[in-house]
């Protein structure tokens, strides 16, 4: 019954059931989901401080920036 649908929810460890996967595609979701729980914690970014689109793209990448350096 696959429809082209990917699997949303993780694999348990302690579940016996094997279900299919792609691992190289959960291994880029999970970067990308740590990228932006990162940049999320500068406040000005999670409440969406700066109103304008251009000053709001400039704070993003100022937290991607610091976000980069800290490693």
């Amino acid at each position: 019954m696959n429809a082209g649908c990917l699997i949303e929810s993780g694999v348990h460890k302690n579940d016996r059931r094997s279900i299919p996967h792609d691992k190289h595609i959960y291994k880029e979701r999970n970067f990308v989901e740590r990228y932006f729980n990162r940049i999320k914690q500068f406040r000005r970014i999670a409440t969406r401080y700066d109103k304008l689109t251009v000053t709001f793209m400039g704070a993003i990448s100022m937290a991607s920036i610091l976000a980069w350096l800290k490693g």
